[in-house]
């Protein structure tokens, strides 16, 4: 698997790796078992500040964050001015923070910009918990369906309780729930070599579906019951929520 460089958004990449109905394709290194995708390259980690301020740069673009605020629970969701992908809590923020505060189009976006795009569901389910490594460090075996994106135990991600310690950022001044999240990469590598799938932030996917669209994982505001495999949530498309942020993946011919 190709070496990890954490300050860029990584792609895992399982080398022209063919998924098949009936069964697996022989690949350079990675032998799957998941639901036919064609040939996949995934993000190791969550899309970080740094490089969608590249993107931003780049292409001049002005999120929906920036100028209404990104949303945040409290009641009710409650805009907040100046909260936005580059100030998550309204400050600078450490730029391997994931980036939040982006709606599913923008995020569609920077994927595309990259060469790449958002996951479907199905994608993501198969990604996160089916591991399909053909010599996968322990604890993960190969072809084992985990209940978490973490294996067995939902241990080692960032969530609100039940997950162990994490190295999340204390923004709980700014928050009447949470610590907050974690730099990518700073938690338990999880199935398929993959960080943070389980909790941190939520992950956009595509859905079949013209106003709402998929988050998958869970996040640091909520506890591990989130990131099991059978939990999907969905918000609106146009949403742009603190602990909401994304991957991307790239077919590969």
């Amino acid at each position: 698997m190709n070496k990890v460089n954490i300050g860029k958004c990584v792609l895992a990449i399982f080398s022209q790796v063919m998924f098949t109905f009936s069964g697996v394709v022989t690949a350079d290194e990675s032998d799957v078992s998941m639901q036919r995708v064609g040939a996949l390259l995934v993000d190791r980690t969550e899309v970080t500040i740094a490089s969608f301020s590249e993107f931003i740069a780049t292409t001049g673009t002005s999120t929906r964050a920036e100028k209404s605020g990104g949303l945040v629970y409290d009641g009710g969701w409650k805009a907040m001015p100046g909260w936005y992908w580059q100030k998550p809590f309204g400050q600078k923020a450490d730029p391997e923070l994931p980036a939040v505060h982006v709606t599913f189009d923008e995020a569609q976006a920077y994927c595309r910009w990259s060469d790449k795009r958002l996951p479907t569901d199905i994608e993501w389910q198969s990604v996160a918990y089916t591991e399909s490594r053909a010599q996968p460090e322990p604890p993960f075996t190969r072809g084992e369906t985990y209940p978490y994106p973490t294996g067995l135990e939902p241990v080692g991600a960032n969530c609100l309780h039940e997950c162990g310690a994490t190295k999340a950022i204390d923004y709980s001044a700014k928050l009447t729930r949470g610590i907050g999240p974690a730099p990518v990469a700073t938690g338990k590598v999880g199935v398929n070599g993959l960080f943070d799938m389980g909790a941190n932030v939520w992950e956009w996917t595509d859905i079949d579906s013209d106003h709402q669209k998929g988050t998958r994982g869970g996040s640091w505001w909520y506890g591990s019951s989130p990131m099991k495999r059978d939990h999907r949530a969905t918000k609106p498309r146009d949403m742009a929520v603190v602990y909401i942020g994304f991957r991307c993946v790239r077919d590969v011919d």
